[in-house]
């Protein structure tokens, strides 16, 4: 019997280690979470260099975040580990080594505190602080003049974060305003600590001249806290830049008046001035802005010099050269912008077209970087037809190259591309018009009214037909032992090349393919159900997982696995080689559980910093998110493991995700939502990527044929597997029809067949779902 599948079919949980060792959880990775952690934290502020800590340094450390360590974000991108270690944990590790001195009856009495809050059943981030006692401030005020206060945040599939003052999230709640004042009032000398997995305020810091150091650390994942550590005493150097635009307050994004206006629609007015795209273009935006995008600060000082840009056939190769001109090693990161002429579509004023990161520099070093782009790249789609309807085009006028370190501290180079007439990039089709979007924001701050029907229908589907959580369908009849004893045709034979994958799917009756596109148990450690199963015929049942900080299964298995950063400080890395790096080692985990298809990446764009979802995504820049996202891929890929790239496409709400139609015009929803995705198709070929929740433009994610046929496989050339989120609200047949090729957690066979066998769903259709997805399976290793 051949060892194909053997591991996913089997579930042998062998070690895959060296001298037998299990990779789950082990050192080595642990070892890479922290680094990754300390890589993508940003240092937002540091004047008069209160950071790195001096030596031995005394500290006083408020906020119950210094005990309450948030890890990540909860639902599927959570995970099981064998301990998590919090601020506190990490400042008692450098005690140890000498290096910082922390007043420890503070750490005392927030320990005591959290525990007593967790006893109480409030929930780990939560925003409740506790009345910081006058006597233990004036205590850790004779004992140092350096204070450091930190703060915490959590979120969740499943719900939105809040953006009402003190109520809400995004700003300090009343009772971490009092704790933050009554330290600013005794101490100096304050630093600033932030635990969190998304956006929130930072003004309330930024213009503080007693606040002198600020560090965004994300939720770090399992060694969070001593990464933080690392970074607070000068062990590790910041490198991190933002791939989010910080603003003076929630108001300030412009997607921020309609992100909870109802329950059952999105209305993108904002169009393709998402992020950075709206505050450096829109006349008044730039004052709103706290942190630019591609922000960070380092320990050390970094210069730019010799600047190039040369262009062959439309493809430009940026060069610039990064010197070390301070006094610690460390890593810097550079970006590429083009500035378009305005032209009749109207342009952001800046669009990230490339990036890269040096290695680690030391004092004096330096380091040629280079940045490969294409005109693709700084494209307009036109919906309109002003220049050419449906197409990629680039209108006559100079475009301007803008190099730097974020999105503000740029030089322009003296090379330009300068067109003399209007170039059609690519024609395409006309794809997801919108029907029920009223109008839609220029470049100068007016809006263009769009074309409105109000009676366009909502998705019909039949509640007595879907399946529930839970729920399962009738027993297979097809699924039985002993699969490998009989004489039918087997998929190992189309593998190993003694059938064609036609012939083979041509043994199958209709329920049998029916009932291959639906979800399969869970098996082993999986509680994500599986693909496949169909053993008469020799398909295995592979097992999915979640993640995307890491493997997550089923927690009563009693296996711990590596917690990863959030998605979020994993994109300010702003360094591919990490993100692969951290693919291949989750799949190392997932190969070692006997599962097959990883849940992950979500790569999502952060259009609100409210979506509940946000650690999970990479950034507000479909660049970033696709690149970055196309790395941590190739990683995983490279071990025999799948991953499924989510939720394809405008999931940015998790309030009633189900049933909440995004709506949007077609350049935003190419230019910005689908571009991400894109990248990542086109640079690493993902073997499968999942549907989302949500209705875009008055069809459901799962349901779109234009995008998920038109688009995807049509335009992009994607060959893999299209699976729905779990529990969709769509009906099966319509998600075939539309060339989405799996109903997870189950199926809706008996429907289907009937579907099928009255002629309203195409047999081709179903055999061309059932082909994708032995292909897929015959990759798996």
């Amino acid at each position: 019997m051949s060892s194909k599948w053997q591991r996913i079919t089997f579930m042998p949980g062998t070690p895959l280690g060296a001298n037998g060792q299990r990779l789950t959880g082990c050192g080595a990775h642990i070892a890479l979470s922290r680094e990754a952690a300390g890589e993508g934290m940003v240092l937002l502020k540091n004047e008069n260099e209160l950071l790195p800590l001096k030596y031995g340094q005394k500290i006083a450390v408020f906020g119950k975040a210094q005990a309450d360590y948030v890890k990540g974000g909860g639902g599927s991108g959570d995970t099981t580990v064998a301990y998590v270690r919090s601020l506190s944990d990490g400042l008692e590790v450098k005690e140890s080594e000498g290096k910082v001195c922390a007043f420890r009856p503070l750490k005392q009495f927030y320990a005591a505190d959290t525990a007593r809050q967790y006893a109480e059943g409030i929930k780990p981030g939560s925003t409740v602080e506790p009345e910081l006692p006058e006597d233990l401030l004036r205590e850790a005020r004779a004992f140092t003049d350096t204070a450091v206060v930190t703060i915490c945040r959590f979120s969740g599939e499943g719900y939105d974060r809040t953006g009402e003052a003190y109520d809400g999230d995004f700003y300090l709640s009343r009772e971490e305003e009092a704790m933050f004042r009554k330290v600013l009032a005794a101490f100096d000398r304050v630093i600033v600590v932030l635990n969190t997995g998304g956006m929130m305020d930072t003004q309330w810091f930024r213009d503080e001249p007693r606040v002198g150091a600020a560090l965004l650390a994300w939720q770090a994942g399992m060694e969070g806290g001593l990464a933080t550590a690392d970074i607070l005493c000068g062990d590790v150097n910041p490198s991190g830049h933002l791939t989010d635009t910080f603003a003076e307050n929630f108001a300030a994004y412009p997607s921020s008046a309609n992100f909870n206006e109802s329950d059952l629609y999105v209305e993108y007015e904002e169009d393709i001035y998402v992020g950075y795209r709206y505050f450096e273009t829109i006349p008044g935006a730039r004052e709103k802005v706290c942190y630019p995008f591609g922000w960070g600060l380092s320990y050390t000082d970094f210069t730019l010099s010799d600047y190039g840009c040369a262009e062959q056939d439309g493809h430009f190769d940026v060069s610039v050269r990064v010197t070390n001109a301070g006094g610690r090693a460390g890593k810097q990161v550079v970006q590429a912008y083009c500035e378009a002429p305005q032209g009749k579509l109207g342009k952001p004023a800046r669009v990230l077209v490339g990036f890269a990161k040096t290695r680690l520099l030391l004092p004096g070093e330096s380091e040629v970087l280079h940045i490969a782009f294409d005109r693709y790249a700084f494209a307009s789609y036109d919906d309109s037809g002003k220049v050419q309807k449906s197409a990629y085009v680039l209108e006559r006028g100079e475009y301007r190259f803008h190099v730097g370190v974020n999105v503000r501290d740029t030089a322009v180079l003296p090379q330009t591309c300068t067109l003399a007439q209007d170039e059609i990039i690519e024609q395409l089709n006309e794809y997801c018009v919108p029907h029920q979007l009223k109008r839609r924001l220029r470049a100068d701050g007016s809006y263009e009214e769009l074309s409105f029907d109000p009676d366009y229908p909502r998705p019909q589907d039949d509640p007595a037909v879907l399946p529930r959580d839970g729920q399962y369908p009738d027993e297979n009849p097809w699924v039985k032992p002993g699969w490998w004893a009989n004489d039918l045709p087997q998929l190992l034979d189309v593998y190993e090349g003694r059938l064609s994958l036609d012939d083979f799917v041509g043994n199958l009756n209709d329920e049998q393919l029916v009932r291959l596109l639906g979800g399969q148990p869970n098996r082993g450690p999986a509680n994500c159900f599986g693909f496949g199963n169909l053993p008469l015929y020799g398909i295995p049942n592979a097992m999915t997982a979640d993640g995307p900080a890491g493997l997550r299964i089923n927690p009563e298995c009693g296996v711990c696995t590596t917690a990863f950063p959030c998605a979020t400080l994993l994109a300010c890395t702003w360094n591919e080689s990490l993100l692969y790096a951290v693919g291949r080692a989750a799949a190392e985990e997932i190969r070692e559980n006997g599962i097959g298809i990883w849940l992950a990446p979500a790569i999502n764009i952060h259009r609100n910093p409210l979506c509940g979802r946000n650690f999970e995504y990479y950034s507000e820049d479909p660049l970033v998110a696709g690149t970055l996202s196309g790395a941590l891929v190739r990683g995983v890929q490279s071990q025999g493991v799948a991953t499924s790239v989510k939720h394809f496409a405008c999931n940015n709400k998790e309030t009633n995700r189900r049933e909440s139609d995004s709506r949007l015009s077609e350049r935003a929803l190419r230019e910005i939502y689908l571009k991400n995705f894109e990248i990542c198709v086109k640079t690493a070929r993902p073997w499968t990527i999942m549907t989302s929740y949500n209705i875009i433009n008055g069809t459901r994610a799962s349901e779109n044929r234009e995008m998920l046929t038109g688009i995807l496989r049509g335009e992009w050339g994607f060959e893999g597997l299209l699976t729905t989120d779990w529990w969709t609200s769509g009906e099966q047949w319509r998600e075939i029809a539309a060339g989405n090729d799996i109903k997870m957690g189950c199926g809706m066979p008996e429907h289907t067949l009937q579907m099928l066998q009255s002629g309203k769903l195409d047999r081709q259709d179903v055999i061309a779902s059932v082909k994708r997805l032995c292909e897929l399976l015959m990759k798996l290793d």
